[in-house]
């Protein structure tokens, strides 16, 4: 057979895999395109229709296998997921996973619309077809590239924010289990800081205190704000700072009068300056003194200290589109009383926040609401900032993380401060979910018996009331079989008496009712 002859056969008979190709291709491109979303949506499925049955099988069940997996994990793995989202490795394995994932889906749809078009196309069909095949890509592209930002926005929030315990020292951080830190911990308590570190002001200062102590068992959480205000504040026995203030943080030489420079809200930045390295290695020793302080004043174990800086508070609170709380009076924007310490001269406040039921406040006007205080009295404004924190805790729900995550990340790295170690965020976030769903009160210590000024806090008396309200409540007794658990109808029925709104001094209440709304409320203690 001569060679032209052997070509023009060639010419006759097209290969087998071509032709076999060709008869899975769709005879119209608008029917490709249709097809071309069926492979976009169920990955595989396209190149099965296309002929390449061996490659798509394999494909639609690793996708399968994909979606299932993901679904286990999410309902039945819930620890192993939020492990995940607190190691900074994991997640760095996981962005680019996610990356690889939508590089394989968008080659799938392209490989998929090649097999199944036409073979013969005119110019405007095979260009509709590559404008479709261009928004899939386009559509599979950008929810993968803010997954992967998202991921990575979580990574540097972790690694800005939290440090391992090997990598990070503190003078007050306690030791724990890392496999269970729970296990002989049935309180967890955590020291809330608010530097008030703004422009004008010399130094840092605590403007804001408090204390949560979180059942780890329930989550249920007790909120414990100390006055900014409160001097001799007290030091452990056994602490190097105690032999320095064996009466508390004061100077007796300057007699029984308020002293601004032994504040508690002073303590932050003046003890490290007085007495610099008495600890040993920290990496905040301003946070170390005012935890030590607390913890013998309230008579707790304090094991943590989470510190914002509330020049940057507002960011958080815009990133989550602001939060929405009970105004009862009218609440001063700026104004400065001209004494004390970092004060810039009297001054009046250049505007309030007017009082309202549920009223929507943007970062701004959030800020002021939690720390305004011209004109009003100190626990008014304790009050108000515990309920600034209840309503951020609220505000934060699954789509606002989902849509806002990065700006909210962001917002936290520049504005927290904390020596919770990396370790056991794990854990830290598993109490977290308990504590969002679980009861938060506010424990009253009583200001008119036991703080009436600054001078002379009757820390004992708070510490009593503390242990009273924290302590286990017994289980309610069932009655004996056969007992009525009430006493028979008389046949004359009473209205229940309505709930107390006023809590009695000392008493635990619930927040939801603290920050109800209350126009009788004035805020100046009157």
């Amino acid at each position: 057979m001569s060679r032209s002859t052997r070509a023009a056969g060639r010419r006759a008979a097209p290969r087998a895999g071509r032709s076999r190709a060709r008869s899975h291709r769709a005879r119209t491109a608008s029917k490709a395109i249709g097809l071309t979303l069926i492979s976009a949506l169920i990955p595989g499925s396209g190149l099965l229709m296309g002929g390449r049955k061996k490659l798509g099988a394999f494909v639609l069940t690793i996708s399968i296998g994909l979606i299932l997996i993901g679904g286990f994990v999410a309902l039945t793995q819930r620890d192993s997921v939020l492990a995940l989202a607190v190691s900074p490795r994991q997640l760095l394995i996981a962005t680019g996973a996610v990356l690889v994932l939508g590089a394989c889906w968008i080659w799938v749809v392209v490989a998929s619309h090649k097999l199944l078009r036409p073979v013969s196309m005119t110019y405007t069909s095979r260009l509709a077809g590559s404008m479709f095949v261009g928004l899939l890509c386009f559509a599979i592209a950008l929810p993968t590239t803010v997954a992967a930002q998202t991921v990575m926005a979580q990574r540097d929030l972790i690694g800005g924010v939290f440090q391992s315990e090997s990598n990070s020292k503190s003078a007050t951080r306690p030791k724990v289990n890392k496999a269970d830190p729970w296990a002989k911990i049935p309180r967890l308590n955590i020291l809330l800081l608010g530097a008030d570190d703004g422009v004008g002001r010399t130094g840092v200062r605590t403007d804001t205190v408090m204390v949560a102590s979180i059942d780890t068992k329930t989550g249920d959480t007790a909120l414990i704000s100390l006055s900014r205000n409160w001097m001799r504040m007290p030091f452990p026995a056994d602490s190097p700072l105690h032999k320095v203030y064996p009466d508390g943080y004061w100077d007796p030489s300057l007699g029984n009068v308020e002293q601004p420079e032994f504040y508690l809200d002073s303590m932050y930045d003046n003890v490290p300056k007085a007495h610099p390295g008495i600890l040993g290695p920290t990496d905040n020793m301003g946070a170390d003194v005012v935890k030590l302080a607390a913890s013998a004043a309230l008579g707790l174990d304090i094991d943590y200290y989470m510190q914002v800086n509330l020049a940057g508070f507002k960011e958080i609170i815009d990133a989550v589109d602001g939060i929405t709380v009970n105004v009862n009076y009218k609440v001063p924007i700026g104004g400065d009383y001209g004494q004390g310490p970092g004060t810039n001269g009297h001054k009046l406040p250049s505007s309030y926040i007017t009082p309202g039921p549920n009223q929507k406040l943007d970062g701004y006007h959030a800020l002021w609401f939690a720390r305004g205080r011209y004109g009003l009295s100190d626990p008014s404004r304790q009050e108000r900032q515990r309920c600034t924190i209840h309503a951020l805790v609220n505000s934060v729900n699954p789509a606002t993380l989902i849509t806002k995550y990065k700006q909210i990340a962001a917002a936290s790295q520049e504005m927290l401060r904390t020596d919770i170690p990396e370790d056991i965020l794990g854990p830290f976030l598993q109490l977290g979910l308990k504590v969002k769903n679980a009861k938060v009160t506010n424990i009253d210590l009583n200001k008119n018996k036991n703080f009436p000024t600054g001078k002379n806090p009757d820390y004992p008396a708070m510490r009593e009331i503390i242990q009273k309200a924290i302590a286990p409540k017994p289980a309610a007794q069932t009655p004996p079989a056969g007992q009525p658990t009430r006493k028979p109808s008389t046949g004359t029925s009473k209205k229940p008496t309505p709930p107390k709104t006023t809590p009695t001094p000392g008493a635990a209440q619930n927040l939801n009712d603290a920050c109800a709304y209350n126009p009788n409320e004035t805020g100046t203690g009157n």
